[in-house]
């Protein structure tokens, strides 16, 4: 099934973007029924982060966002295989100037899990050398065209079973560093935060990598735009006084913008994942 997935992923890459937004959309409303277990993880998440909103526009947001991510995994075809002058006409990068780094400080780009962020990997390495990791895949023809979609692009790549050791390597050398802060690995190593008032085990590995490394911290987002319209990558000033010394402190100002940035494109969030899947202590599991 895979291997059909990623061959008419194959054939759709030269179309206008606006049908292949079309089919993405088409892929997400039906894949919303066929795959009951991920449908069931983002009704979770929602009823957990939006408890006041009503259901039925709970639902009407969990079908969105099923319509966003298969839109964007659709349109990943793009990176794997357009050229690089189609990725700069449709992908419109704002905030470069905060690409640099200040006072000869190195810089990783805090990159939120929002569907389209292959995207952003993609036009800032366009701009500046880039760094990154990545999470193997079960699916071994997708971790295949996943790494070999992202080496067209970054300087250097390794796993996160590699450790942080490479990260730091990466980040000294100067290449700007893609990093990926709100996924659930465990409680190790991560403290719990609220994400929308629900304890979440957050990581604490930014504050450590700055402090290690003397790295300004650089928020980047990506938005999806409506049918044809492309993309945006925002590039928001460096954080001051970030690390701060409190890794607490640090988590929480962390979260509390991911936060900002989910109200303003909720759908686009990656409400699939298991975000809560690690509880505190007593805390009965939610999926």
């Amino acid at each position: 099934m895979s291997r059909i997935v990623f061959g008419l992923m194959r054939l759709v890459h030269g179309l206008p973007l606006g049908l292949i937004a079309a089919i993405g959309n088409l892929v997400g409303a039906v894949m919303y029924w066929l795959v009951p277990e991920r449908r069931r993880v983002t009704r979770i998440n929602l009823e957990k982060c939006f408890p006041a909103m009503p259901p039925p526009a709970r639902e009407r947001l969990a079908r969105a966002h099923f319509k966003a991510f298969c839109r964007s995994f659709i349109e990943r075809s793009l990176v794997w295989w357009a050229p690089r002058e189609r990725i700069g006409r449709l992908v419109r990068l704002e905030g470069a100037e905060h690409l640099a780094t200040v006072a000869g400080r190195p810089v990783i780009l805090l990159m939120p899990h929002f569907v389209a962020l292959e995207v952003a990997i993609a036009r800032v390495s366009m701009e500046v050398p880039t760094a990154g990791m990545y999470s193997r895949q079960k699916d071994p023809h997708f971790h295949r065209l996943l790494s070999q979609g992202r080496a067209r692009w970054v300087v250097q790549m390794h796993s996160r079973q590699e450790g942080i050791r490479p990260a730091l390597r990466a980040i000294s050398a100067g290449l700007r560093y893609f990093y990926l802060p709100d996924m659930d690995f465990g409680p190790r190593g991560a403290v719990f935060i609220p994400f929308f008032g629900v304890p979440a085990a957050t990581v604490t590995a930014l504050s450590y990598i700055a402090r290690k490394t003397g790295a300004s911290v650089v928020p980047c987002v990506t938005r999806m735009l409506p049918g044809g319209a492309g993309y945006v990558v925002r590039l928001y000033p460096a954080w001051s006084g970030f690390p701060s010394g409190d890794d607490v402190a640090d988590a929480r100002r962390m979260v509390a913008f991911i936060e900002e940035r989910v109200l303003e494109m909720p759908e686009q969030y990656f409400w699939l994942h298991k975000r809560f899947k690690t509880r505190p202590p007593g805390e009965p599991r939610f999926y």
